[in-house]
């Protein structure tokens, strides 16, 4: 879907998302959904747009799959943070999972125009999960395809390619974009192969701006101690090793007790 969002156009940059009021405005749906961005264009006929990549799955985004062309709708943006971007050319791999995909695209392109040689892993639990294998083919030098059920490119997950493809590349970097599950993967992956991997994690944000504290995950910061931070402002991008995968079960963070501010045996 596309949107007219003068000024958000214009500051955003891969990797950053914005989060959309749904629902109208008598709507019991009073938190906001957050989706990472596909693609911007500074200016156009109406003023610079934002495209993102919906799902019609909940009633949130039922509606607004359901907008019609100038339609009205509340978006705030650009929100979190960006990819790094390296200071040299070196080669790079490109890691989506299903939708988590969406923001890869036009990260490829602004690293292409640094110099950096791309290629991407697309995967997905079935073909018609898949998004943007055409799109890859067309941002990447090489574009490699998995599914869980095997319906179309190789059987199996992205990690089970990743190790291959980063040898074969020679990269340096690996960016990922998925389930948490994926995400944890890739970065064991990409430490085993000497590569540094920077994940936007997949967290419930029902405010986007770090007001509500839902998003809040188990993360090492440079000086070695573990925080719980705000994956919308303090992320949604993460450095894949400062990232305490151990926390997580069935999707949920949970407080680590060497955590700042863990509650003690006994109690505070």
């Amino acid at each position: 879907m596309t949107f007219v969002a003068p000024g958000i156009a214009e500051l955003a940059r891969p990797g950053q998302f914005v989060a959309f009021a749904v629902g109208g405005q008598t709507s019991a749906n009073l938190l906001r959904r957050c989706f990472s961005i596909h693609r911007v264009s500074p200016s156009g006929t109406y003023g610079g747009t934002v495209e993102v990549v919906v799902a019609a799955k909940g009633p949130g985004t039922q509606w607004l799959a359901a907008l019609r062309p100038h339609d009205g709708v509340d978006i705030v943006g650009p929100l979190g943070r960006a990819f790094p971007l390296p200071k040299e050319p070196v080669p790079c791999v490109l890691v989506g999972g299903g939708y988590g995909s969406a923001p890869l695209f036009w990260l490829a392109t602004q690293l292409r125009e640094r110099g950096c040689p791309v290629e991407m892993v697309l995967g997905a639990a079935s073909e018609d999960r898949l998004f943007g294998v055409v799109e890859a083919r067309r941002s990447a030098g090489a574009v490699t395809v998995t599914t869980d059920d095997g319906s179309v490119g190789t059987r199996g997950w992205v990690s089970d390619v990743l190790p291959e493809v980063i040898r074969r590349s020679g990269s340096a970097v690996v960016y990922g974009c998925g389930p948490m599950g994926m995400l944890e993967s890739i970065t064991r992956v990409a430490g085993a192969e000497g590569a540094v991997a920077q994940v936007a994690v997949e967290e419930s944000m029902a405010c986007g701006i770090g007001v509500c504290m839902t998003c809040v995950m188990p993360v090492t910061g440079n000086d070695g101690v573990t925080r719980m931070v705000r994956s919308c402002v303090e992320g949604p991008i993460f450095r894949g090793d400062r990232i305490r995968w151990e926390s997580f079960e069935s999707g949920w963070g949970r407080v680590p007790a060497d955590a700042v501010g863990a509650p003690a045996r006994g109690g505070h």
